[in-house]
């Protein structure tokens, strides 16, 4: 599973809501931040003389003791280190006021674009009232709507979250997963969707990394499934997912075997199966830039290899007896290929759709008879149509600059629906036909804003090699370009993940108090395709980190703001971001809101998912790779007489993703430094994944506690505790 934020249906409908792996704060920071005052007294934290020898260096890791989680000392540790934290953040002035204007913009009215199987439409709603999104069914777009799955009622304690959930082609049933403590791991289930019955048979353990797809009969359905032997070792478990079938009402136990574990803890494996059932696929994917495709029809014994990745990656669409194979191979944004499956060779492919050396090709599907085709150009959303010989038939009209999902439909049904929003404008849904390109709006968000109160810019500035980056830079009319407004800088920066300007209802009390916001397009996502991701992997993650100080440096040289008015965040590969940016230029920067990070880069693939990252980050047990790493692992340097940012570091007690230990041994190693006089806290967010709780109610706390902190750590006034922090 990838670190970034993978977006599920029911995520998107809490696109207004951030995890609350999004959010954190800090304590007395303006105090902490004088030189005439002392440090903090943090809990008690000793270190241990442990230095490893690799590759010919000395690594020290003096805090290893901080990994072991369920050791008594560790855990009487975070305790101390979380009580702290919350109680200098509860203390923040404004922070009654934040979450007031939190609590207005996150628990709002909202729908997500229907997906409809059959005559039936099934689509997330948040409600005022709910702390989480509900899934809903229709018998027929207008009919009336029914509960199908609510898991506000699951747990007394709100911690049990819904995953991956799939109906069958009939709409009769739905397969879906439950996640205790919205974690990964997960367990799946069937219900039947007339009488809202879950099937007391058909429940698989091991669903941590399962897409179910069901058979057309809607008798059964193929799914990856990891075993959940706790004698296997965590870092080795990814390797042993299997490919399954399950017929409905029989034994899980009994599920047929599909596809054999790959053995190596560096891959996916993952599956497929075509909408008519003739053709079923499984990928072996190495990273998010490669992966083998095999093939065969049901039934069969032998796999068939239709493709074998070697520095590119695929993804196919199998509809009426041919292959459409989006690819990069040779092409670094993107074409699309068709292919007889008779005659399956590569030599064979025909090109339908070129590469666009302006635009990168993001996804490609099959809705109306017709491939639709998901572009980013300079991040932002196109969405064209042509047909399925690869002739232009139009560009979907979006309603701006934004962010706009591909278009959701069926392969022969004229009707779809997309979803778009801009930093200004909330999540809207629209529904289109695809023959006469009609767009008629089918649902929005109401927010309590006025979207025209707001600027968004899009800038290019070089990066140290030269490289043009583009940002997007957000903030209230009539701002004075005087390099004093407070700034905070989001990047992320891997994994072929780009990001787009999408609504984010929780920088509104922050513009609204004068701050700016900038979301820097680093190298290393997805932007402009394989060669942009390629810039910023594995020798080269250091053009990352550079990207992101050349935006910092931009935003003071063009007076938006100044070092010390400027803060940074990010989580998972972003915390990575984040904890590499403060060590190498703690200079530039303010503040930082770091969340959910990998920071020990030299002991990160030992844990959690870390294996299935080296193809991104490579690995210690590589010389050659251990010396890049070594070199920008952020725990291995904080330096005992540096002063640095002021620190809000946000974990979760239940991330099985990116393992806490990192955040637990860079906060100490922080802490410690004698000449760091600026405040480190830990809050750790309890019964929460990695993707944090999907409850508004802690999204609030969440949110509250970070804006607090920052407003605090970058001088800015903060809201009086009456009033609310409101766009007038």
């Amino acid at each position: 599973m990838s670190l970034a934020a993978c977006a599920t249906t029911q995520e998107a409908a809490r696109e207004a809501v951030p995890a609350s792996a999004s959010a954190d704060a800090r304590p007395a920071v303006a105090a902490a931040r004088s030189e005439e005052v002392s440090r903090m007294a943090y809990p008690h934290t000793p270190s241990q003389p442990i230095v490893d020898t690799v590759h010919g260096v000395q690594v020290a890791d003096p805090y290893r003791w901080l990994e072991d989680e369920k050791s008594p000392e560790v855990q009487a540790w975070m305790k101390a280190e979380n009580e702290q934290a919350r109680a200098a953040l509860a203390q923040m002035p404004g922070r009654d006021a934040l979450a007031r204007r939190f609590r207005e913009l996150y628990y709002v009215d909202s729908m997500t674009a229907p997906l409809r199987r059959a005559n039936r439409y099934f689509y997330f709603r948040t409600h005022k009232d709910k702390e989480k999104a509900i899934l809903y069914w229709r018998d027929g777009e207008a009919g009336a709507e029914k509960v199908l799955l609510d898991p506000n009622g699951w747990s007394k304690d709100g911690t049990v979250s819904l995953g991956t959930w799939v109906p069958s082609w009939d709409g009769k049933r739905v397969v879906f997963a439950q996640r205790p403590n919205a974690a990964d791991e997960a367990v799946l289930h069937v219900l039947d969707v007339d009488s809202g019955e879950w099937s007391k048979v058909d429940v698989i353990e091991g669903a941590k990394y399962a897409g179910p797809h069901w058979t057309p009969d809607g008798k059964g359905f193929y799914y990856e499934w990891l075993p959940t032997d706790p004698s296997i070792p965590v870092d080795a478990r990814p390797g042993y997912t299997t490919l399954r079938f399950h017929q409905l009402g029989q034994d899980p136990k009994n599920d047929a075997l599909v596809h054999p574990r790959t053995g190596d803890p560096t891959t996916f494996l993952q599956g497929d199966l075509s909408r008519d059932g003739k053709f079923l696929f499984a990928y072996v994917i190495r990273g998010w830039s490669e992966n083998d495709v095999y093939w065969k029809h049901p039934g069969e014994k032998d796999w068939r290899l239709l493709v074998k990745g070697q520095g590119a990656k695929y993804t196919v669409l199998a509809w009426k007896d041919r292959f459409y194979v989006t690819t990069d191979e040779g092409a670094p944004r993107q074409r699309v290929f068709v292919v007889n499956p008779t005659k399956p060779e590569r030599a064979a492919w025909r090109e339908l759709v070129a590469e666009d050396p302006a635009a990168s090709l993001e996804s490609t599907a099959i809705v109306g008879g017709h491939l639709t085709l998901e572009y980013l150009r300079d991040a932002a959303t196109e969405v064209r149509l042509a047909t399925l010989e690869g002739k232009p038939v139009r560009t979907v009209q979006l309603p701006g600059v934004g962010a706009a999902s591909n278009l959701l439909g069926q392969e022969d049904s004229d009707e779809a629906y997309f979803s778009f929003s801009s930093f200004t404008t909330p999540r809207q849904v629209y529904k289109t036909s695809v023959a006469s390109g009609k767009v008629s709006l089918w649902s929005r968000v109401e927010m309590p804003m006025d979207p025209d109160a707001y600027t968004v810019e899009q800038v290019f500035y070089p990066s140290k090699d030269g490289t043009r980056v583009p940002m997007f830079v957000v903030y209230r009319k009539g701002l004075k370009r005087d390099g004093t407004a407070p700034t905070l800088l989001y990047g992320y920066g891997g994994f072929f993940v780009s990001m787009q300007p999408a609504f984010r209802s929780n920088i509104l009390p922050w513009l609204d108090a004068g701050g700016v916001y900038a979301v820097a397009n680093l190298r290393g996502g997805g932007e402009y395709g394989k060669a942009w991701h390629d810039a910023g992997r594995l020798a080269n993650k250091q053009n990352v980190f550079d990207d992101f100080h050349a935006a910092a440096e931009y935003l003071a040289r063009e007076h938006y703001t100044q070092p010390s008015k400027l803060a940074i965040y990010g989580g998972s590969n972003g915390g990575l971001l984040v904890g590499a940016a403060m060590t190498q230029r703690p200079e530039l920067y303010g503040a930082a809101v770091c969340a959910v990070p990998l920071l020990d880069m030299v002991r990160y693939h030992l844990f959690g998912s870390g294996r299935t990252w080296t193809p991104e980050y490579g690995s210690a047990e590589d010389a050659a790779q251990f010396k890049t790493l070594y070199a920008y692992s952020p725990y291995h340097h904080v330096r005992p007489d540096v002063r640095y940012p002021a620190l809000l570091m946000m974990s979760a007690d239940h991330d099985d993703r990116v393992d806490p230990l990192h955040a637990r041994k860079f906060v100490a190693a922080m802490q410690a430094a004698p000449g760091n006089t600026s405040p480190v806290l830990l809050r750790i967010e309890a019964n929460s994944g990695h993707q944090g709780s999907d409850q508004v109610a802690k999204a609030i706390e969440s949110s509250a506690d970070m804006y607090a902190f920052l407003f605090q750590a970058l001088g800015v006034k903060a809201p009086a505790a009456g009033v609310a922090v409101e766009g007038h």
